[in-house]
């Protein structure tokens, strides 16, 4: 069974930093290519970074420069780093697997909410 849990969230003021992490299980995470997504207030999900099996990596515009994808195979997990936070990335941050048809799939695991206020 496939099993996401992201962690990493908190509360944190303009231009500040946090690292979040999503530890998998359950299948073959250094064959998989994974993602972030998140749901903003009153939005819906939406993609925000991928980064493949082989290392690859690619983000939507709004956080290029700010937020980094990774991974480490050897302990099956996930990354985000999150620089220079702006009060627009505020929201719920899900880990999941990149072939994953339907984004709304993210829901099904805890998330890690994330807050940028000063």
């Amino acid at each position: 069974e496939v099993q996401l849990v992201e962690s990493g969230g908190g509360l944190v003021q303009p231009g500040g930093s946090l690292r979040l992490s999503c530890a998998a299980s359950g299948f073959a995470f250094s064959a998989t290519d994974m993602r972030w997504v998140r749901q903003r207030p009153g939005q819906g999900l939406e993609w925000i970074s991928t980064i493949d099996s082989d290392g690859s990596s690619r983000s939507v515009t709004s956080v290029r420069g700010r937020f980094t994808i990774s991974r480490d195979n050897a302990r099956n997990e996930l990354y985000l780093q999150m620089n220079s936070l702006e009060p627009g990335d505020t929201g719920m941050y899900y880990c999941q697997l990149a072939e994953t048809p339907d984004i709304r799939a993210a829901l099904r695991s805890q998330g890690t909410q994330v807050t940028v206020s000063s």
